[in-house]
């Protein structure tokens, strides 16, 4: 069973082990729930310490696109990213992110707040000839109907089954810039229904030979607040000279095996489980692990003895684009 799979089972087993405490020494209980909530918060602060933000102009790590993030924003590089995405949140993979965009009063964990994880999928030229013809309701009800051969794959795997409740943002492709964008309702409670839905909102810009993709999940009441700034997001990214859109040579480039409707459609509930650990859980999934006992918590994270925030924050921080490097990358278009 994968680890991902047993966020309930930890979650459950603190609450017993709060509720058995408190049964049989309340003092003692209270005592441990304290001492556990100021653990979470040490380790919360220490991690938010050490972590160090860029704004402004910003090289990605694979050299394929730059992001220019407007007031507001914050980008944190590929090596703190993947650290806050495997080792903090602890989600599979990770391996392949670039960066994270949060909005200056988020963080890894604010609350009511969102971030834009940043990865490169270099899947080929993706041809839009299709998007004006695409029938989105269409491929809900195809999704939907596909959707328990795809959940018994992802039980397999040792996920939680995910139900699409519906588009939280009808998706829109801008065709002179080459971005698509959407937002789905997704469900991963398993039926709870005082639990809430998950916003997953992707944004792709289209390039030479694959796609930029900026994907953000949050809590369903987390949506106004991304759609508030999507516009921005929107404009964010540019690809560098020769990997834009229009850079496209048909005699040596790879055609993606996707169309602008195969992103959208995605697959994306046999594939989620990278985020499916939502910010809000976090607090109390920490605070289960220390209470139930350090044996618990080496399990969930791992046996990694040595990765520790305070070795991590000491790391060299990766370098801000130079002069140089913006003069350079000024002015390309993703078109």
């Amino acid at each position: 069973m994968k680890k991902c799979a047993l966020l309930s089972l930890f979650v459950t087993l603190f609450c017993s082990v709060i509720f058995a405490k408190e049964k049989e020494k309340p003092q003692k209980a209270d005592n441990d729930a304290a001492e556990a909530l100021i653990t979470y918060m040490k380790f919360r602060d220490s991690v938010d310490n050490a972590m160090q933000y860029e704004s402004g102009l910003v090289k990605l790590e694979n050299g394929k696109a730059i992001l220019n993030l407007p007031s507001g924003f914050k980008f944190l590089n590929a090596a703190q990213s993947k650290f806050i995405v495997h080792d903090v949140w602890n989600n599979p993979g990770g391996e392949d992110v670039l960066g994270m965009i949060f909005p200056n009063n988020g963080g890894p964990f604010a609350d009511s707040s969102y971030a834009f994880v940043v990865t490169y999928d270099a899947i080929g030229f993706v041809k839009d000839d299709d998007a004006d013809d695409m029938d989105y309701e269409k491929m809900f009800k195809e999704e939907k109907e596909a959707e328990p051969a795809e959940n018994a794959e992802r039980v397999k795997k040792g996920y939680e089954p995910a139900f699409w409740i519906g588009w939280a943002q009808a998706p829109f492709y801008d065709s002179k810039n080459k971005v698509l964008h959407w937002a789905k309702e997704l469900d991963f409670t398993n039926g709870d229904s005082t639990a809430a839905h998950t916003l997953n909102y992707d944004v792709r810009f289209l390039g030479r030979d694959g796609v930029l993709s900026l994907n953000a999940v949050a809590g369903i009441d987390e949506l106004p607040l991304v759609k508030a700034d999507i516009d921005k997001v929107l404009g964010m990214a540019t690809f560098t000279a020769g990997n834009a859109y229009a850079d496209f040579d048909s005699k040596t480039d790879q055609v993606a095996a996707y169309t602008v409707g195969g992103l959208v459609a995605g697959k994306v509930l046999a594939k989620v489980g990278f985020f499916a650990l939502l910010l809000k859980f976090w607090k109390l999934i920490v605070i289960g692990l220390i209470a139930a006992g350090a044996g618990i918590k080496k399990f969930f994270f791992g046996k990694k003895e040595d990765t520790s925030v305070e070795t991590y924050a000491n790391e060299e921080p990766a370098a801000l684009p130079n002069a140089e490097d913006s003069q350079e990358n000024d002015g390309h278009q993703a078109n």
